[in-house]
């Protein structure tokens, strides 16, 4: 007779054994790559890219699945709270994963909940008017803010992003007021602007044709250094203040996935990254590859959101 402890280990041992072969054999059916953003947008029109750049390594198709809301947050949230850590499901991580539990109470938690995968990008970032605004730099936006408290609106994809996080620096360091107005994505906020909805729009380069067409005005970039495709118009340091936003993001799973199917997929995005298709797709929307391996990744996330904890609670935007 076999007693209780042989009958168990043995389980546990065909239960390996399972595991194991599961993840030999991965992946046997499609990936599912949840977009947190609009369809249409510069960070779903890339993520599309590199989802099918990335299929042809990974040897099934790359399915896009746009999730918005909650300033990004809301698919890898969804992702977190009911998808299995089978490789099946990952998601594009913004910052504002790392931010936004700092802020207000969410249902998840950055350092438990996420298996970190790779990082691939950062954003180009910039202000944007319309044509015919009166503000002809972003000194002089700057000033009448300073000269008209509250009264400069600009819209963000939404509270808690970058942009508006950036935007709320700004506002701190040069002692003015804005009244931020969060949108859904970059279709939304071109279009308040556009109608003078709002003042100034703060966004990735969703904006870009708007301007090559000298419908927008861009004011600022938000880079290290000018962007090629508008060299005449100067960096954050140029005109004044000291910072360089560009909030790269990453892909992650639901916690706990198998090490072996994590390297699969950062092996297949990576090389998917270097497909001639994504790097012209990121070229349009002026992006940079910002490549890091799943273990820099991991400890990128863990030190971000301690960074994160520090900057909303320096802004007064913590949590109560």
């Amino acid at each position: 007779m076999f007693d209780r402890r042989t009958i168990l280990s043995a389980a546990f041992g065909v239960l390996a054994l399972s595991g194991a072969a599961v993840a030999d054999t991965y992946p046997a059916k499609p990936v599912t790559f949840i977009v947190p953003w609009p369809a249409g947008g510069s960070s779903d029109l890339t993520m599309r890219a590199l989802a099918e750049a990335a299929s042809k390594h990974l040897g099934q198709p790359i399915v896009v699945e746009n999730r918005a809301g909650a300033s990004g947050t809301a698919g890898p949230a969804v992702m977190a709270a009911s998808a299995k850590p089978d490789g099946y499901t990952v998601a594009q991580m913004p910052i504002t994963v790392f931010r936004l539990p700092h802020m207000v109470k969410t249902a998840f938690d950055p350092a438990k909940d996420f298996t970190y995968i790779l990082n691939v990008t950062g954003y180009t970032f910039g202000v944007v008017v319309k044509a015919d605004a009166k503000w002809k730099t972003f000194g002089e936006l700057i000033a009448d803010a300073k000269a008209n408290p509250g009264k400069i609106s600009y819209g963000t994809p939404g509270a808690g992003t970058s942009l508006h996080i950036t935007m709320e620096q700004i506002a701190s360091m040069a002692g003015v007021k804005f009244t931020h107005v969060p949108f859904k994505g970059g279709a939304e906020t071109n279009a308040a602007v556009l109608g003078g909805h709002v003042s100034a729009v703060a966004d990735s380069t969703g904006w870009g044709s708007l301007v090559d067409a000298k419908e927008l005005r861009l004011l600022v970039i938000w880079g290290k250094e000018r962007s090629k495709r508008w060299p005449d118009v100067p960096t954050l340091k140029e005109a004044g203040f000291d910072l360089v936003s560009n909030s790269p993001f990453g892909i992650a799973g639901p916690k706990g996935m198998d090490p072996k199917v994590v390297a699969r997929l950062h092996d297949a995005f990576k090389k998917g990254m270097e497909e001639p298709a994504y790097a012209e797709a990121m070229k349009k929307f002026d992006m940079e590859p910002s490549y890091m391996s799943t273990a820099d990744y991991d400890r990128f996330a863990r030190e971000t959101i301690a960074e994160q904890a520090k900057l909303v609670e320096m802004l007064g935007l913590a949590k109560k």
